[in-house]
């Protein structure tokens, strides 16, 4: 993609396209254009979390981009920053959101030239992946593969308060209570394998925007308990990202979230091992349809990724007791192979050659390119994916069993997924 400034960061990308239409970075006189679109082809409050973001100090209009022509506004998506946690080692990580195209410039590749301009701004932000949201399949078609399930959201029985008096009401959160959301967010995502937090700017939007609500329950003039609903609807209102310091202040949260909403039924999202999935089972009314629900998950340079996650790799080699000392680890993505030196006290640097069709021989592993997403990150881990997958498979099963391990997962996002 030819631009009159380059993606190193130098100055804000141009880049003309087919057709006499330009892909720039946004401005400030784009505003209304760029709400009006995404209005048009999303909701009105998008045009409002777009604004949020643009006007952050931590995003700024360097997080968006536009294709216009002349002076019109065709297309745009923006890039939030984001991070991954894995065991412990913090993955900086881009996610694409609000994009739309006007429908008379559809089917001219401008998402795709837009993507191109996300995924070139995320490398220089330093991501080495990223993670997203989306319609079914189409962003496949820019190098995103489904790999992290998206918890289910169960029908919930709401119970009575046990004894005398009424359930403390949660409140709106206001700015000051961001940090002890964010330390209960902590806590709840401290199980999970794979985490992602919401950022300082993400917190600031949600307290913004107009597309739901974040309540926190107090007790004794501290916050107990928070969670996040969407606008009810059909009859029923979804509470996502409830995280409490007990079980009590749970079932007040769920109390005070059903009380919000009368004649509505109360639909939460079932973070598995937290304090909320403990204080609300067994109040599942029925469980929700049976279908695969997957974040989307990019992987711009896997060589640079395994880098990143050699803490992770070693601290399983260790756990599992496996002494592979003076011997590489070898993972093969058919095309290209990557060769990790194990040593006494940790692994060597990433070394990458060309392609390898039979990592067996070298007592390696085999993953197709498409498949790696979901072994780094997804539940299955390499024995699950290899019973599924023909093109994942290891040659030493009791190594690379410990190396991929099926994953819990819990991705906070700025839009809730349901």
């Amino acid at each position: 993609m030819s631009s009159s400034s380059d993606s190193s960061g130098s100055g804000p990308v141009s880049v003309p396209l087919p057709g006499g239409l330009v892909l720039r970075e946004a401005r400030a006189a784009d505003l209304e254009q760029i709400g009006e679109l995404l209005t048009a082809r999303g909701e009105p409050e998008d045009a409002v979390d777009h604004r949020l973001v643009v006007e952050d100090p931590d995003a700024g209009w360097s997080a968006c981009a536009v294709v216009v022509d002349g002076d019109r506004v065709v297309s745009t998506a923006t890039l939030l920053d984001e991070e991954v946690r894995v065991g412990g080692v913090r993955l900086p990580a881009g996610q694409v959101e609000l994009v739309a195209t006007d429908r008379a410039y559809e089917g001219r590749g401008l998402v795709r030239a837009l993507m191109g301009w996300a995924h070139a701004r995320s490398a220089t932000r330093g991501h080495v992946l990223q993670v997203m949201i989306g319609i079914p399949y189409f962003y496949r078609l820019f190098g995103y593969e489904y790999a992290i399930d998206i918890p289910p959201a169960r029908l919930l029985r709401v119970p009575p308060r046990p004894g005398p008096g009424e359930a403390p009401a949660p409140r709106a959160a206001r700015p000051a209570d961001v940090p002890a959301m964010a330390a209960l967010q902590d806590a709840a995502q401290g199980g999970f394998d794979v985490a992602m937090p919401h950022s300082a700017a993400c917190w600031r939007w949600l307290l913004g925007h107009e597309a739901g609500s974040q309540w926190v329950l107090e007790r004794c003039g501290a916050v107990v308990a928070t969670g996040r609903t969407t606008p009810p609807g059909d009859g029923e209102v979804l509470l996502a990202e409830a995280a409490a310091r007990d079980e009590e202040a749970a079932r007040d949260l769920l109390r005070g979230v059903a009380a919000s909403a009368p004649g509505h039924r109360v639909r939460a999202v079932h973070r598995a091992g937290t304090v909320t999935a403990a204080a609300w089972h067994g109040l599942a009314v029925a469980e929700p349809p049976a279908g695969a629900e997957q974040f989307y998950v990019r992987i711009p340079d896997s060589a640079a990724l395994l880098g990143r996650l050699r803490p992770v790799f070693w601290r399983r080699l260790t756990d599992a007791g496996l002494d592979r000392a003076g011997r590489d680890l070898v993972l093969s993505t058919f095309g290209a192979h990557h060769r990790i030196p194990v040593g006494e006290d940790g692994l060597g640097e990433v070394v990458t050659g060309g392609p390898m069709q039979g990592p067996g021989a070298a007592g390696g592993a085999g993953v197709a390119p498409d498949h790696l997403p979901a072994l780094l990150f997804g539940p299955h881990g390499m024995e699950g994916l290899s019973r599924i997958r023909p093109d994942v498979y290891a040659a030493d099963e009791e190594l690379y069993r410990a190396l991929f391990p099926p994953l819990t997962a819990d991705l906070l996002t700025y839009y809730v997924p349901y």
